[in-house]
C-alpha cells in the first residue's frame, strides 16, 4: 500500500468474506474512486504484470522509491521507454510474490 500512495491511491473500500460469501477484497484509488482491486483466492498464476497510471514523472519516481523501501525488488528504474512510445516514462518493481508492478506516465517532459 505504501507504494501506491505516491500515485494518489489509498484504500477506498474493503469487502469481507461475510459480505461476499467467500471473497475478501480491497479497492485502492483516488478518493472515493476504486481503480485497482486486490483480493483473496487460490493462486492461479505467477508473474502477472500490472500497470498503474501516474499523473507525472515525479509520481513514477516516488512510486519506485516507495516500492523499493517497502520490500519490492527493482525491475527497471524510472526512465523513458522509447520502444513503447517517445513519452512513455515508467518504472518497474517485483512485488513479494514475483509480480511485475509498473507505474507509467505518458506526459511529455516539461
Amino acid at each position: 500500500m505504501r507504494a501506491l500512495a505516491p500515485l494518489g491511491y489509498g484504500l477506498v473500500m474493503s469487502l469481507s468474506k461475510e459480505q461476499t460469501g467467500g471473497y475478501e477484497g480491497h479497492a485502492f484509488g483516488p478518493q472515493h474512486e476504486p481503480a485497482f482491486w486486490i483480493g483473496t483466492g487460490e493462486r492461479t498464476s505467477t508473474g502477472l504484470h500490472v500497470a498503474l497510471k501516474a499523473k507525472s514523472r515525479e509520481q513514477v519516481d516516488a512510486f519506485h522509491a516507495a516500492a523499493l523501501a517497502a520490500g519490492g525488488r527493482d525491475n527497471g528504474a524510472p526512465g523513458i521507454r522509447p520502444h513503447y512510445s517517445p513519452d512513455y516514462y515508467g518504472a518497474f518493481v517485483f512485488d513479494p510474490d514475483g509480480n511485475n508492478i509498473e507505474a507509467v506516465c505518458r506526459i511529455p517532459a516539461q
